[in-house]
């Protein structure tokens, strides 16, 4: 929803559900728009569902506080929108409200900005609970900015007996049942996030580690989490497909498991008010015990891309959790790089979560970054200790075994570090009993 001016009247424009045809300004400050950047909005657009009539582009030293373009630009807009039959402008740069409000009185139709567009796709997206709380606290903390004024036929309302003066203005009543609202929204999430808390520590007393999928929006991060963990959630070529986390488990070795955890994937410039409405849903990519940041091989500019998302998860706090580097979608990238399936260039590894190429090598890599890599040993039973025989067999731990002397046996087993230390600690095993072979 945004506010426009028509007739000297503030008017509150709803968003048609679908079918709306929307004008692109592109507008590059300093310097002509990228075609990455260009490439970037046009699918936003898309991904809200939006029909793209027609283009224009702009090129800035710095913004116009009236319009943030020229004068001249904004007729030229409006005249492309007339001819067109576009219902709606979207710019592909923050807007104030004041500029969002002068364009809609200059070009008559409506105008939303980067950070709203991107706020609308949220609100279509989210599913949860959570989720739908977050999206409308940051819609609301969006919103409250466009307040410029009151309707003008409601602009004062008389006071009562000893009450002369000028009564509350419309905008006050707005302001505060927003903030109200944002009150109410802000309880429910703290109580959501404390639900969540529960969950986090009930997660670490039982010591299973979580390996949180990262990356720029449409990386490919969902098909990747399906390939892994045997999911079926739907992977869709397009921004923002996946806004509600989801987490599943992923068996990394015989009796060995991790959570895995699909996040929203972040974009270029992501909102400030995204970035805070989402924080206590981005806490689990920051207490994650591995990150994989999924990046698209196939995209020529995916260097870029990484680079914006580590600014997020430095804003989130979680630019220091351990991190491989998942090139994916080799079967699309350029030859030079088919390769390289599978292959590890120090925290880097190449896969395909479409082939299926890759992923062995990566779930070893999971495996040795969040249990250890695997220990090789001897242990001798004696005939009273058949339990702890039975659990080795239960782990697949066991490669051999042989009867001793004593009528127990000696086994020859393959464990996880963190098992083997395990064992060691919790069955009372001494080197007189235990040999860890190099």
């Amino acid at each position: 929803m945004t506010a426009g001016f028509r007739g000297g009247k503030c008017l509150l424009l709803e968003r048609p559900r679908s079918g709306e045809r929307c004008l692109l300004l592109h507008i590059g400050l300093g310097r002509a728009c990228h075609a990455d950047e260009i490439a970037e909005f046009n699918a936003l657009a898309k991904s809200a569902g939006a029909e793209i009539a027609a283009e224009a582009r702009a090129q800035l030293a710095r913004p116009n506080a009236r319009y943030f373009v020229g004068q001249g630009k904004v007729a030229e807009v409006a005249e492309l929108a007339q001819a067109s039959g576009a219902e709606l402008v979207l710019v592909n740069q923050p807007l104030g409200a004041s500029q969002e409000r002068n364009l809609e009185e200059a070009i008559k139709v409506r105008v939303l900005d980067r950070n709203g567009l991107i706020l609308d796709i949220f609100a279509q997206r989210a599913a949860s609970f959570e989720g739908k709380l977050q999206v409308e606290l940051a819609q609301l903390d969006h919103l409250s900015t466009r307040l410029v004024r009151g309707w003008s036929h409601l602009e004062r309302q008389k006071g009562g007996i000893g009450l002369r003066g000028p009564g509350e203005t419309q905008l006050e009543v707005d302001r505060r049942l927003i903030d109200r609202r944002i009150r109410r929204l802000k309880t429910k999430l703290d109580r959501a996030e404390r639900q969540r808390e529960v969950s986090r520590r009930e997660r670490q007393r039982t010591k299973i580690p979580t390996v949180a999928l990262v990356g720029y929006t449409n990386a490919g991060k969902t098909t990747l989490f399906n390939a892994l963990s045997g999911a079926r959630l739907e992977a869709k070529d397009q921004l923002f497909a996946t806004l509600d986390p989801t987490i599943r488990r992923l068996a990394i070795d015989p009796g060995e498991h991790v959570l895995l955890v699909d996040t929203v994937g972040f974009v270029r410039d992501l909102p400030h008010e995204l970035v805070a409405a989402f924080r206590a849903t981005l806490t689990e990519t920051r207490d994650a015990t591995l990150l994989l940041h999924v990046i698209d091989a196939s995209d020529p500019h995916h260097e870029d891309r990484l680079r914006q998302v580590e600014t997020v998860l430095e804003e989130i706090g979680a630019s220091d959790v351990d991190t491989i580097r998942v090139y994916n979608k080799l079967d699309r990238a350029r030859d030079g790089m088919q390769g390289q399936f599978g292959c590890a260039q120090g925290a880097k590894l190449y896969v395909s979560a479409v082939t299926g190429e890759g992923l062995p090598a990566l779930v070893r890599e999971i495996r040795a970054r969040v249990i250890g890599r695997p220990v090789s040993g001897q242990v001798d039973l004696g005939p009273e200790q058949s339990r702890l025989r039975a659990k080795l067999f239960d782990w697949h731990a066991v490669l051999k075994e042989e009867l001793n002397a004593s009528g127990g046996w000696t086994i020859d087993v393959e464990l996880s570090a963190r098992r083997w230390h395990e064992l060691c600690r919790s069955e009372g095993l001494s080197s007189d009993n235990v040999r860890q072979k190099a």
